[in-house]
């Protein structure tokens, strides 16, 4: 019971940080011209969007049968897709849920001890985020004039103004901290074992673990090349479903392609923020890079990222009940074939 209201608790925080998020990247505009900017969009491309989302999923699903295979475990891709909707809409209402949700549905629905298909999962999470870290770096080298614009202006500009006078304070500071490092240095090699016992490091200590089997995995996979093959597919999609939408916003549509890139790249961490379906972090990024690198207006950025992150949860939202469906109706099918 404890669980659950912590559970809920967080929930409803990561929801509030969400719907402050969305606040911030609307209260300063104003609503009717954001609404006439958003209905005067050209739909059709946003419909393209769709068609590489839906290529997007099926690869993903395609990749991860390429994972259980390599346990000894066969499953069909239509199955493995439908668990990987299922595990999309899952994550629109809890994130990180997904994760687990489509584990759960795979395994009973196949017969797969779900322990293992969660290590196949932490397996393909590891690659995405070093494909994402890699596409960060390449935006980052690319676009150094822009991106180190930004940074300087709203990172190290201000922390310059703020310590230039406080000498003092940077050094009093910095003792503090390595202190502080030596004193748990100190404290956990002193009471080494009884830490050993505490439930924080036996969580952290399964966590990486975890990293370290999925890296295994992926290293003595057979099918290495359709792995990756399929990794491209997907990140290259995520790319044309970006890019794809910029079209149909005219204040968008001279956007370039290394442009698309760099939505892609930082947008994406809007989507993995602890928020239920990445809302508001999503909107207050995407805005941030379209108004501030890009000189787009503040009205037509925040229109474009509720016109994106909407179209997907749609997409998301649809196949994900249909998918559920489907999955009950296999999992019928399969309890009167074998009464």
């Amino acid at each position: 019971m404890k669980r659950k209201i912590i559970s809920i608790l967080k929930y409803l925080l990561f929801l509030l940080i969400g719907i402050g998020l969305l606040w911030l990247v609307f209260r300063k505009l104003e609503i009717n011209s954001v609404v006439n900017e958003i209905k005067n969009a050209n739909y059709s491309w946003i419909l393209l969007s769709f068609v590489f989302a839906i290529i997007s999923h099926i690869s993903r699903a395609m990749r991860w049968n390429i994972m259980i295979n390599s346990l000894g475990y066969k499953t069909k891709t239509i199955t493995t897709f439908y668990a990987v909707m299922v595990g999309y809409f899952a994550n629109l209402a809890i994130p990180r849920i997904g994760e687990i949700t489509r584990c759960g549905v795979l395994g009973k629905n196949n017969k797969i001890p779900v322990n293992s298909l969660i290590g196949t999962v932490i397996s393909e999470r590891i690659f995405d985020l070093l494909i994402l870290i890699l596409i960060i770096f390449f935006v980052i080298v690319f676009q150094l004039n822009l991106v180190g614009v930004f940074v300087n202006k709203y990172l190290f500009i201000p922390l310059s103004s703020k310590f230039s006078n406080n000498f003092s304070l940077i050094i009093f500071t910095v003792s503090v901290i390595i202190i502080i490092i030596i004193s748990l240095l100190l404290i956990i090699k002193r009471y080494k074992n009884k830490i050993k016992h505490l439930s924080f490091y036996i969580k952290l200590k399964e966590l990486i673990n975890g990293f370290l089997n999925g890296i295994k995995t992926i290293k003595r996979m057979e099918q290495k090349w359709a792995f990756l093959f399929h990794t491209f597919i997907i990140w290259l999609m995520y790319f044309l479903m970006t890019y794809i939408c910029f079209f149909a916003i005219k204040a968008t549509s001279h956007l370039t392609v290394i442009d698309g890139i760099t939505v892609l790249a930082l947008g994406s961490l809007g989507i993995v923020a602890p928020v239920p379906g990445g809302i508001g972090a999503y909107h207050f990024i995407v805005k941030a890079i379209l108004f501030e690198l890009y000189g787009i207006s503040a009205i037509a950025a925040a229109s474009f990222a509720t016109i994106v992150w909407t179209a997907q949860t749609i997409l998301v939202i649809v196949l994900g009940a249909f998918s559920y469906f489907m999955l009950f109706l296999l999992k019928k099918r399969y309890f009167h074939e074998k009464t």
